[in-house]
């Protein structure tokens, strides 16, 4: 089955048309999603996407937002996780291209959510640009205070940083960026991927995949990624789908494998 580990579908470019979109995806074969939590303050929205029974959750604060809740407690993500629809922590992590909350608070609130991962046992999803030395630094860090299962989403930074979360065990997660014409760079990691710890996102709305870029982003369009991800590893379509099957639920083991 198509999988879509990341979309924001309670985001407001949805609300015209969102039972729409998710009929779609499912007429493209998409048969669950995980709806990513973009801040605790907004949970409740999220939340109320998880209602389909072919869409889980996440719960957290992305970077951008971590200003908002700078003593952000893993107890309190701990709790909100204690939802059974509810299958990671995150989205969170470090973005220091756009520096929309302070790089110290973002820290701060990253290592509440592995804290929370930890407790959980649910996969951290890892947002990550332009910090990748950070990046490291702190996943080994807090992966030495106890494991906890690793995602790194929408992986666009360098080969290092990819070889340390890597060597943690992560999983990483392919979007439509691995289709525009300047990711090279992209590509060549995806090439050098654990081969059993890849997954496939669309990220809607963002980031739609050729031939859509520039167009609002829906799940619907997996399959032009999924067909990258195939072309990358030199894998055939139905390779390259029962092993980005294989790793999400092997990640997100909260969910009942059909």
């Amino acid at each position: 089955m198509l999988i879509d580990s990341h979309v924001n579908l309670h985001a407001p470019q949805f609300d015209a048309d969102r039972e729409a979109v998710i009929s779609r995806a499912l007429a493209a074969g998409v048969r669950l999603m995980v709806n990513i939590c973009d801040k605790v303050s907004n949970y409740e929205a999220v939340r109320q996407v998880a209602q389909h029974p072919d869409i889980w959750c996440t719960v957290g604060t992305h970077p951008h937002e971590a200003k908002e809740d700078p003593d952000l407690a893993a107890e309190t993500l701990v709790a909100l996780a204690a939802d059974p629809r509810v299958v990671g922590v995150g989205e969170t992590g470090l973005d220091f291209h756009y520096d929309l909350s302070p790089r110290v608070i973002q820290a701060k609130v990253f290592r509440a959510h592995a804290a929370a991962a930890r407790q959980t046992g649910l996969p951290l999803v890892v947002h990550t640009r332009e910090a990748d030395a950070d990046m490291g630094d702190i996943l080994e860090a807090e992966y030495a205070q106890g494991p906890f299962r690793i995602l790194m989403h929408c992986y666009t930074s360098g080969p290092e940083l990819a070889a340390r979360a890597a060597a943690l065990g992560a999983w990483f997660s392919v979007s439509g960026i691995a289709t525009f014409k300047a990711a090279t760079e992209v590509r060549a990691v995806i090439a050098e991927m654990p081969a059993d710890r890849i997954i496939v996102e669309t990220d809607c709305p963002y980031l739609a995949p050729v031939p859509y870029r520039g167009r609002r982003n829906e799940p619907a369009f997996l399959p032009h990624v999924l067909a990258k991800l195939a072309e990358i590893r030199g894998w055939t379509l139905e390779e390259a789908e029962a092993r980005s099957e294989d790793a999400f639920f092997a990640l997100f083991d909260r969910i009942p494998r059909p």
